[in-house]
């Protein structure tokens, strides 16, 4: 690698690192450098901008008094044109102090000059000092010229009438004033410059605050322990720090709003981890239930066996196979809802929905448990869905089971379809006790049971509680929705599907509660 390719190298990387060095500072720094650099240029320009104004206005007088001295001497030579080398137009009042004048011949050279003096005759300029103003030409124009012992002048020269005449005045005043008008406007800059600079490091350290607040608070959340329990106590920025008018105020803002989010988070992932546990100790005690029935079983016909056969083995293989079969539907259960749970598509035909909820109640009533089932059919329009027949079947199956199970008998138990063009809707009502009101957020949640709300015909007609999630769980996959209202002697739950070929636009009732997912 070459040495000019290594140095483009270093100072192209060079960049970059300054760059990083500038973000590096803290946000207050990087303010006042920036402020004070715009201030620096800002006073630079200005008091650049004034000296060279002020210069231009009096280099302009200048010149025009240089003119003006150019011409009267050229008009007083021009009474004496054969005297080319006569000064005596400088005796003359009117010449200002430290004026040099000069007579030249046709090449610009130095025929004769003298400067005036204050007080004193014209005094005649030394070789050095003439040959500083030789070589200026006879058009009018100003120059500048460094005259040794004199100092710097501004010169013209003209030609008039055959007189040709130079005249100059000096540059000391104008130079004097522009310099301490630069050196007035320097100790003002740098002053104002100092000053604003306190100023706005004292508003910018002030308007810093609440993001410093901001900041600090960020800083003891990060530092404070891993949540535990239902108390989170984590600390918020003050409400003073979270106005919307300020950028400060809208981090402040937006901090409080992640921490309520985290902590939201907290409280669900508990919720959820409670649910789980109570789903997994449930699920465990329901499981248990058949197989402790069936071990005890088991054990009892086989002592029976061996010692005094007074078991009867029918009765006992029917106890083993009524507790496998309510195992069997245990697991069916949980694995029908761990597939709606995973989204698992069912089976998808036209379903004439009027005609499976008459089935399920014909099949209800030849249970002939007591109660009195009814049928009461609303149709404006085809009660057609689209979906799985079975599924939706066990749907309208579970919600009756549910009726029958916690409702005594006599209880009168109407199924009622309702369809129109927009939508399709199963309604199954009892006049039963109810649903007590605290357990009507949760009665689609797993496991969720109203014995001691609701009587049971015996000890094993309770279910497991999961009629009403396996119900939530089928209608949701069927794009619909499933609700319940519950008083004394009315207990109403709705199904409500989209219709085959339209949108669904049931009626909401008063009441809803939502399927829990564990």
């Amino acid at each position: 690698m070459s040495t000019d390719q290594a140095d483009g190298g270093r100072a192209t990387s060079a960049v970059p690192r300054r760059r990083q060095t500038l973000r590096a500072r803290s946000l207050h720094t990087r303010l006042l450098l920036l402020v004070g650099i715009t201030l620096l240029v800002v006073c630079s320009a200005t008091a650049g901008t004034t000296a060279f104004v002020q210069r231009a206005y009096l280099m302009g007088h200048l010149d025009d008094r240089v003119t003006q001295a150019v011409d009267r001497g050229a008009g007083e030579a021009g009474r004496h044109p054969d005297e080319e080398d006569d000064l005596s137009f400088l005796t003359g009042n009117g010449h200002p102090a430290g004026m040099i004048a000069a007579r030249l011949d046709t090449d610009g050279g130095i025929l004769a000059a003298a400067v005036v003096g204050q007080d004193t005759p014209p005094r005649s300029l030394t070789t050095a000092q003439s040959a500083a103003l030789a070589g200026i030409a006879t058009d009018g124009s100003r120059h500048t010229r460094t005259v040794p012992g004199l100092g710097t002048y501004r010169v013209a020269a003209v030609d008039s009438g055959g007189s040709r005449v130079l005249a100059g005045l000096p540059m000391d005043d104008v130079q004097h004033l522009i310099s301490t008008l630069v050196a007035v406007e320097a100790a003002v800059a740098g002053a104002g410059l100092a000053l604003a600079c306190c100023v706005c490091a004292v508003v910018v350290r002030r308007q810093l605050r609440p993001l410093g607040r901001v900041t600090a608070t960020a800083a003891e959340v990060t530092r404070a322990p891993p949540l535990r329990g239902e108390a989170t106590g984590l600390t918020r920025v003050p409400e003073r720090d979270t106005a919307p008018g300020s950028e400060a105020g809208q981090i402040g803002a937006a901090l409080n709003r992640l921490i309520d989010q985290v902590e939201s988070s907290h409280a669900e992932r508990r919720r959820g981890e409670e649910r789980m546990r109570r789903f997994l100790a449930d699920a465990s005690h329901e499981l248990r239930t058949p197989l402790t029935s069936i071990a005890g079983y088991a054990e009892l016909m086989t002592r029976s066996q061996v010692s005094t056969g007074r078991v009867e083995p029918a009765l006992a293989w029917r106890r083993v196979l009524a507790e496998s079969a309510r195992m069997t539907g245990l697991v069916e259960d949980l694995l029908l809802l761990a597939r709606l749970d995973e989204g698992r598509p069912l089976h998808r035909a036209e379903v004439d929905l009027a005609a499976l909820v008459a089935e399920a109640v014909w099949e209800a009533r030849a249970a002939g448990d007591g109660r009195h089932w009814q049928l009461d059919l609303r149709l404006d329009a085809p009660a057609s869905v689209v979906g799985d027949a079975d599924r939706l079947h066990q749907v309208v199956a579970g919600l009756l089971a549910n009726a029958r199970t916690h409702t005594p008998a006599g209880t009168t138990v109407t199924a009622t379809v309702e369809a129109t063009g927009t939508r399709c809707v199963v309604r199954v009502r009892d006049d039963g006790p109810g649903i007590p009101q605290a357990l009507l957020p949760t009665v689609f949640e797993r496991f969720t049971r109203a014995d001691t709300s609701r009587s049971r015909a015996d000890a094993t007609s309770g279910g497991t509680g999961l009629g009403l999630a396996v119900a939530a769980a089928i209608t949701a996959a069927h794009g619909g929705r499933i609700d319940v209202s519950s008083v004394p002697g009315r207990t109403e739950f709705t199904v409500a599907l989209p219709p085959a070929g339209g949108t669904a636009e049931p009626e909401r009732p008063a009441r809803q509660a939502s399927p829990a997912r564990v």
